[in-house]
């Protein structure tokens, strides 16, 4: 009779969990023959970061928790920072980590390292698996760790003398599946809901904002009734983006950082700055997403919906409805129908003119640059192009830094619930390329499109081969200025002066992508973009557009108003 081992165990275990990849490098290698034999696919990856990153990606399209798996020391070092932005971002993960035999430890056998140590800020639990009768224990309160409460990445250390040991039959079965999240929706207090349904009734300028939160809740349909019913209107952090429909009766579409001179709620400021109540659902009030806490009112009343206790009040205080968000809406807007919206509903007519206003003197104000046809090509010119290809079933995903603030900006989330990934937990710069990839991978009838600058790029160039061995069809489009633009600016505006680490020597992106064995084109003619966006959108194939852009080009950060001259000073 064949031996059931620990790593035939857990893999059964993490099949149970719905985990059908494991975005991997062979190590733990007893887990990842274990694995494949039983038919979960092993994703091979080029570097650990990009990994995590992808994982990441898959959870937030998915609702289901993702694998990673890493061998021990340097290897497991590159996983903290795609872990430390899903912890931030409120993303589960489960990152299988390979260690040295257990009679090998504290002996300083090869790539020896204390994962526990290494992990402690951005896991929510870490366990070493070395008793072969609790290994699907381990792997079960691994994934209720992950997924229940505020999700977050957790981590399973594997010795690898463990993994071939015979399994050990534990006293109680289990046959649950627990990898989906939220794993338990709880609902807030009933009368702290109804105080807040009183509170938004009557107020005179009452504001939502949504977070990020929302999406990982599957919250965005309950908000969307909740905006229709109570006439309530809405804005989003740069994470929230797609939670409503930005073209929505009263919609102001993504506020926090970006209400620059060509922000998306640049005329809806004195909505927002007129907010005598402000319900704040899914949001880590974080820097960005609230202009550094100057975009509400400070003497407004704050309500906060969120599943994290330690997040509400955190820089509002606020009245604390503790709970799942989508239970938390529906409880919200039953509650509101009961209070009588008769304020709120003569209010509407006015406010939709004053929404639909804004929206037409921002389109007003935004429509010269967007039909651009200067050379070097001007990014919102290429990104009107985009916008009007898209469909509410695409997926877009940015690289950090600008690529995030130009996609929040320039592209129309068409429907609740479409999806912008825009890394702004931690916002790592490398992460636009494996996002569109993990994205791929968890949806894989969707086009995806992703946006990187140059600099961001570079960071995982090896990952086009992967995309192109795995057969994972996204397009890329490189915003080419030849410089860190963000940087550059910041430190302009900061400083008078930039440092000596701004520049690179040029780079052809498209022959990068061509020797990958992807597609790949330049574009230095705006007349030229629409067609080549649409070829490869609709090629199947891995494509990266190299876009020559205007090295002077600033996405609408509220901070530069004012600042061109000094931003951009040579």
């Amino acid at each position: 009779m064949t031996k059931v081992t620990v790593a035939d165990v857990a893999a059964q275990a993490l099949k149970r969990h719905g985990i059908e990849i494991i975005f991997g490098q062979s190590n733990p290698t007893a887990l990842m023959l274990a694995a494949e034999k039983i038919g979960i696919r092993q994703l091979f990856y080029r570097t650990e970061n990009a990994a995590g990153v992808m994982a990441d990606a898959f959870s937030r399209i998915s609702n289901r928790i993702s694998a990673v798996a890493v061998q021990n020391g340097p290897a497991a070092t590159l996983m903290v920072a795609p872990m430390a932005e899903a912890m931030k971002a409120s993303i589960p993960m489960v990152v299988l980590v390979q260690e040295v035999p257990s009679s090998q430890r504290d002996r300083n056998a090869f790539q020896e390292l204390d994962h526990t140590t290494l992990f402690a800020g951005v896991s929510k639990w870490t366990r070493r698996v070395d008793d072969p009768s609790r290994v699907e224990d381990n792997i079960d309160m691994a994934m209720m760790a992950a997924n229940s409460g505020r999700p977050g990445p957790v981590v399973l250390l594997f010795p690898k003398d463990v993994l071939m040991m015979e399994a050990v039959k534990p006293m109680l079965s289990r046959s649950a599946d627990l990898g989906r999240f939220p794993l338990d929706r709880t609902r807030p207090d009933p009368v702290a809901i109804s105080k807040a349904a009183q509170w938004l009734a009557d107020a005179e300028n009452p504001l939502v904002i949504a977070g990020g939160g929302v999406h990982v809740s599957q919250a965005c349909d309950a908000l969307a009734n909740l905006q229709k019913i109570a006439f309530l209107p809405v804005a989003t952090t740069n994470m929230g983006k797609g939670t409503i429909d930005e073209g929505a009766d009263f919609s102001l579409g993504v506020a926090a950082n970006i209400t620059g001179e060509r922000g998306p709620a640049r005329f809806h400021l004195p909505l927002i700055e007129s907010a005598d109540v402000v319900l704040l659902i899914g949001s880590r009030t974080n820097e960005n997403g609230t202009d550094a806490w100057r975009l509400t009112p400070p003497g407004a009343k704050y309500i906060h919906i969120d599943i994290d206790g330690q997040e509400i009040g955190r820089n509002y205080e606020a009245m604390r409805l503790l709970g799942d968000a989508r239970l938390a809406i529906e409880d919200l807007t039953a509650a509101l129908k009961k209070t009588g919206l008769e304020k709120r509903k003569a209010a509407s007519v006015e406010l939709k003119k004053t929404i639909a206003e804004g929206r037409r003197e921002y389109q007003a104000f935004v429509a010269p640059v967007k039909a651009s046809d200067s050379t070097p090509i001007a990014t919102e010119r290429m990104l009107a192009e985009l916008d009007a290809l898209l469909t509410p079933s695409d997926i877009v995903v940015a690289d950090a830094s600008y690529a995030s603030i130009w996609v929040t900006s320039y592209l129309r989330a068409r429907r609740p619930g479409q999806r912008f990934l825009v890394p702004r937990g931690l916002a790592g710069l490398g992460w636009g390329l494996p996002l569109a990839m993990g994205a791929k991978l968890a949806a894989p009838e969707a086009r995806v499109v992703n946006i990187s600058g140059d600099g961001g790029f570079a960071h995982v160039w090896s990952e086009l081969e992967t995309a192109v061995r795995e057969t994972i069809p996204v397009t890329t489009i490189i915003l080419n200025n030849g410089h860190l633009g963000y940087q550059r600016h910041a430190e302009n505006f900061m400083f008078g002066q930039p440092t000596t680490a701004i520049d690179f020597a040029p780079v052809d992106h498209a022959a990068v992508a061509r020797a990958a064995g992807a597609d790949g084109v330049t574009i230095t003619d705006p007349s030229e973009i629409s067609a080549t966006l649409k070829k490869a959108l609709n090629s199947g194939k891995p494509t990266v557009i190299d876009m020559i852009v205007d090295p002077d080009a600033y996405a609408p950060v509220r901070l530069w108003d004012g600042h061109h001259q000094r931003i951009n000073a040579k």
